[in-house]
């Protein structure tokens, strides 16, 4: 079995110890990593972070389009999958404590806010169900602009009480939500102090009090790597999703980011980008 796909069969194996359930599950079948794979393992770390960033900056309107598919496309085949996803999400629930949910990820690119964005939006679809998602990234948020909103206050302001969590709150309409509405919590102005605001006392209370109105919140946090915030949003939160972007995400970097993050409160692992045969499950 592939390097990389080892580390994540590790992985769950662990988090199985430690709570039941799961939300993804490794491939049993062979696999060898690519040329291009063992290519990008002998490349520093720096440069890896690097160019990852770099491409990011020329993301055009596609890319937006793709972290909100669930919303544009509800009946897709990946919409579908983040309904399993939500599924089993729902079943670890019910073992244990699981209102708020930090996806993580290890490098940027890895399509973290694609699962934040469309985990929320078919979380919303539940009938009776109060969704909010949060915009943790106060460095380089995306989902005001994955979603179309324009915030005219967000999670800095809340977290420096220049404004209230209902102020900031901002509500998405759609079709798919059978007369409901997605609510998100997203990042208006950029502090100087990421890092020192998501770790205050009032970053807790507030994480607290939204799992107190919410029946579940989703924290779409920054890469996990060579940044501190992922790794304080994770202490925060009930469980952690870890989002790896096939054939690309390195061996070395899943493993640095699965030691990071407390492997209890780690739920499973998204593998994001994989090529799935669509009409294995009967779709066209």
């Amino acid at each position: 079995m592939g390097k990389v796909y080892d580390a994540l069969q590790r992985a769950e194996e662990a988090r199985s110890r430690m709570a039941p359930g799961g939300v993804a599950a490794a491939p049993t079948a062979e696999w060898k990593p690519s040329a291009e794979i063992e290519k990008a393992r002998r490349v520093p770390f720096w440069k890896r972070w690097f160019q990852r960033t770099s491409l990011l900056r020329e993301e055009d309107a596609g890319s937006a389009n793709k972290r909100r598919i669930a919303l544009l496309q509800p009946d897709s085949f990946v919409a579908e999958q983040y309904r399993t996803l939500r599924t089993r999400i729902e079943s670890l629930s019910a073992q244990r404590p699981l209102r708020t949910l930090a996806v993580v990820s290890a490098l940027p690119g890895e399509g973290k806010t694609s699962a934040a964005v469309n985990l929320a939006v078919v979380s919303e679809m539940h009938l009776d169900r109060r969704v909010l998602l949060v915009d943790c990234d106060l460095r380089k948020p995306k989902i005001h602009r994955s979603l179309g909103i324009t915030p005219q206050a967000g999670l800095a302001e809340v977290l420096q009480d220049q404004a209230t969590i209902d102020s900031a709150i901002v509500k998405v309409q759609g079709p798919a939500f059978e007369g409901g509405a997605l609510e998100v919590l997203p990042v208006h102005a950029q502090p100087p102090n990421p890092s020192e605001l998501l770790a205050s006392a009032k970053m807790r209370s507030v994480v607290e009090e939204l799992a107190r109105r919410y029946d579940f919140v989703i924290l779409d946090t920054p890469a996990a790597l060579s940044l501190p915030d992922a790794k304080t949003l994770a202490d925060l939160a009930d469980g952690s999703l870890l989002v790896v972007r096939a054939d690309t995400t390195p061996e070395e970097d899943v493993q640095t980011a699965l030691d990071l993050l407390d492997r209890r409160r780690i739920i499973g692992v998204v593998l994001n980008g994989s090529d799935i045969d669509q009409t294995y499950y009967g779709y066209r």
